[in-house]
Protein backbone atom coordinates (compact mmCIF):
# COMPACT_ATOMS: atom_id res chain seq x y z
CA UNK A 1 0.00 0.00 0.00
CA UNK A 2 2.90 2.36 0.81
CA UNK A 3 4.73 1.52 -2.60
CA UNK A 4 1.35 2.18 -4.53
CA UNK A 5 1.01 5.78 -2.40
CA UNK A 6 4.45 6.72 -3.45
CA UNK A 7 4.08 6.10 -7.12
CA UNK A 8 0.87 7.40 -7.42
CA UNK A 9 2.54 10.49 -5.50
CA UNK A 10 5.21 10.59 -7.90
CA UNK A 11 2.75 10.30 -11.01
CA UNK A 12 0.99 13.05 -9.89
CA UNK A 13 4.20 15.49 -9.49
CA UNK A 14 5.11 14.25 -12.64
CA UNK A 15 2.00 14.90 -14.53
CA UNK A 16 1.48 18.44 -12.50
CA UNK A 17 5.18 19.61 -13.77
CA UNK A 18 4.19 18.97 -17.11
CA UNK A 19 1.07 20.53 -17.08
CA UNK A 20 2.46 23.42 -15.32
CA UNK A 21 0.61 23.67 -12.37
CA UNK A 22 2.91 22.72 -9.49
CA UNK A 23 2.49 24.86 -6.59
CA UNK A 24 -0.07 27.09 -7.93
CA UNK A 25 2.23 28.66 -10.73
CA UNK A 26 0.25 28.15 -13.17
CA UNK A 27 1.08 29.18 -17.25
CA UNK A 28 4.65 29.94 -15.86
CA UNK A 29 5.91 26.78 -16.90
CA UNK A 30 6.69 26.46 -20.77
CA UNK A 31 6.17 29.70 -21.55
CA UNK A 32 8.18 31.50 -24.23
CA UNK A 33 11.03 34.32 -23.76
CA UNK A 34 9.11 36.95 -25.14
CA UNK A 35 6.56 36.26 -22.74
CA UNK A 36 8.76 35.53 -19.71
CA UNK A 37 11.20 38.58 -20.30
CA UNK A 38 7.99 40.74 -20.40
CA UNK A 39 6.22 39.40 -17.39
CA UNK A 40 9.53 39.56 -15.68
CA UNK A 41 9.51 43.29 -16.50
CA UNK A 42 5.82 43.55 -16.08
CA UNK A 43 6.36 42.53 -12.21
CA UNK A 44 9.29 44.45 -11.68
CA UNK A 45 12.07 41.34 -10.99
CA UNK A 46 15.33 43.27 -11.50
CA UNK A 47 17.75 40.34 -12.15
CA UNK A 48 17.53 38.45 -14.97
CA UNK A 49 17.81 35.12 -12.90
CA UNK A 50 13.98 34.57 -13.53
CA UNK A 51 12.88 35.73 -9.28
CA UNK A 52 9.89 36.46 -8.70
CA UNK A 53 9.27 39.25 -6.04
CA UNK A 54 6.39 38.68 -3.74
CA UNK A 55 6.34 34.60 -3.83
CA UNK A 56 7.91 34.39 -0.91
CA UNK A 57 5.42 32.70 1.21
CA UNK A 58 2.75 30.89 -0.03
CA UNK A 59 -0.24 29.64 2.06
CA UNK A 60 -1.00 25.92 1.77
CA UNK A 61 -4.79 26.08 -0.10
CA UNK A 62 -4.70 22.34 -1.08
CA UNK A 63 -7.41 20.03 -1.26
CA UNK A 64 -7.50 18.78 2.80
CA UNK A 65 -6.43 22.16 4.21
CA UNK A 66 -8.87 24.10 6.48
CA UNK A 67 -8.64 26.63 4.35
CA UNK A 68 -9.77 24.62 1.32
CA UNK A 69 -13.14 23.46 3.31
CA UNK A 70 -13.69 26.99 4.35
CA UNK A 71 -13.74 28.41 1.01
CA UNK A 72 -16.82 26.19 -0.54
CA UNK A 73 -14.80 24.91 -3.87
CA UNK A 74 -16.22 21.22 -2.48
CA UNK A 75 -19.46 20.30 -1.13
CA UNK A 76 -19.29 19.28 2.85
CA UNK A 77 -19.77 15.26 3.49
CA UNK A 78 -23.43 15.01 4.22
CA UNK A 79 -23.05 13.45 7.23
CA UNK A 80 -20.87 16.84 8.74
CA UNK A 81 -23.19 20.11 7.90
CA UNK A 82 -21.51 23.63 8.09
CA UNK A 83 -23.45 24.70 10.63
CA UNK A 84 -23.02 21.49 12.83
CA UNK A 85 -21.50 22.73 16.49
CA UNK A 86 -18.19 21.43 17.33
CA UNK A 87 -19.27 20.01 20.34
CA UNK A 88 -22.20 18.24 18.63
CA UNK A 89 -19.23 16.48 16.03
CA UNK A 90 -16.58 15.82 18.39
CA UNK A 91 -18.67 15.48 22.05
CA UNK A 92 -19.49 17.06 24.77
CA UNK A 93 -15.93 17.13 26.33
CA UNK A 94 -15.01 19.81 23.29
CA UNK A 95 -17.56 22.65 25.31
CA UNK A 96 -15.72 23.60 28.05
CA UNK A 97 -12.59 24.45 24.87
CA UNK A 98 -14.56 26.36 22.36
CA UNK A 99 -18.15 26.42 24.13
CA UNK A 100 -21.64 25.47 22.91
CA UNK A 101 -21.63 27.66 20.03
CA UNK A 102 -18.74 27.58 17.62
CA UNK A 103 -19.70 25.68 14.34
CA UNK A 104 -17.07 23.14 12.31
CA UNK A 105 -17.63 26.08 9.25
CA UNK A 106 -16.06 28.78 11.71
CA UNK A 107 -13.41 26.43 13.02
CA UNK A 108 -11.67 25.79 9.63
CA UNK A 109 -12.05 29.76 9.43
CA UNK A 110 -10.10 30.54 12.42
CA UNK A 111 -7.07 32.51 12.14
CA UNK A 112 -5.75 32.92 15.59
CA UNK A 113 -3.45 29.54 15.32
CA UNK A 114 -1.10 31.52 13.41
CA UNK A 115 2.23 33.08 15.10
CA UNK A 116 1.70 32.95 19.00
CA UNK A 117 -2.10 31.86 19.05
CA UNK A 118 -3.55 29.26 21.31
CA UNK A 119 -2.71 25.61 20.38
CA UNK A 120 -6.43 24.77 21.45
CA UNK A 121 -7.27 27.11 18.39
CA UNK A 122 -4.67 25.13 15.70
CA UNK A 123 -6.16 22.10 17.02
CA UNK A 124 -10.30 22.38 16.47
CA UNK A 125 -8.86 24.18 12.97
CA UNK A 126 -6.76 21.31 11.97
CA UNK A 127 -8.93 18.36 13.41
CA UNK A 128 -12.10 19.95 11.93
CA UNK A 129 -10.29 19.49 8.83
CA UNK A 130 -9.06 16.15 9.34
CA UNK A 131 -12.13 15.03 10.18
CA UNK A 132 -13.88 15.76 6.37
CA UNK A 133 -11.04 14.48 5.02
CA UNK A 134 -11.82 11.45 6.66
CA UNK A 135 -15.29 11.32 5.80
CA UNK A 136 -14.75 12.99 2.03
CA UNK A 137 -10.90 10.84 1.05
CA UNK A 138 -10.26 7.68 0.25
CA UNK A 139 -6.48 6.82 1.99
CA UNK A 140 -6.78 9.53 4.52
CA UNK A 141 -4.36 8.41 6.96
CA UNK A 142 -7.17 8.90 9.87
CA UNK A 143 -10.59 7.37 10.51
CA UNK A 144 -12.86 9.63 11.67
CA UNK A 145 -13.56 8.12 14.93
CA UNK A 146 -9.60 8.22 15.28
CA UNK A 147 -9.37 12.24 14.65
CA UNK A 148 -12.78 12.70 17.16
CA UNK A 149 -10.36 10.37 19.86
CA UNK A 150 -7.19 12.35 18.83
CA UNK A 151 -8.90 15.49 19.60
CA UNK A 152 -10.57 14.80 22.70
CA UNK A 153 -7.40 13.53 24.14
CA UNK A 154 -5.48 16.52 23.14
CA UNK A 155 -7.68 18.85 24.65
CA UNK A 156 -5.79 17.56 28.58
CA UNK A 157 -2.94 20.05 27.80
CA UNK A 158 -1.74 23.19 25.60
CA UNK A 159 1.27 20.78 25.09
CA UNK A 160 -0.89 17.82 23.82
CA UNK A 161 -3.09 20.18 21.37
CA UNK A 162 0.08 21.76 19.77
CA UNK A 163 1.67 17.97 18.91
CA UNK A 164 -1.67 16.72 17.81
CA UNK A 165 -2.66 19.68 15.40
CA UNK A 166 0.85 19.57 14.04
CA UNK A 167 0.12 15.70 13.45
CA UNK A 168 -3.52 17.07 11.74
CA UNK A 169 -2.03 20.01 9.98
CA UNK A 170 0.90 17.29 8.24
CA UNK A 171 -1.55 14.90 7.16
CA UNK A 172 -4.05 17.77 5.70
CA UNK A 173 -1.37 19.30 3.74
CA UNK A 174 0.12 15.83 2.49
CA UNK A 175 -3.13 14.87 1.57
CA UNK A 176 -3.69 14.49 -2.21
Amino acid sequence: MALFRSVACFLFLLCSSFIGTANGMHGRVGMEDEEEESRRVADGARSGGGAWPGYLYTRAVGRCTPQFWSSGSEPWPNIIPQEAAVSKVFGSRSIDRYGPRLTVLEATMRTDDNGGGSAFAKLVKQGSAALLNAYARRGFPFDSWEVKALLLEALVSEEAAAVQAERFEQANESCI
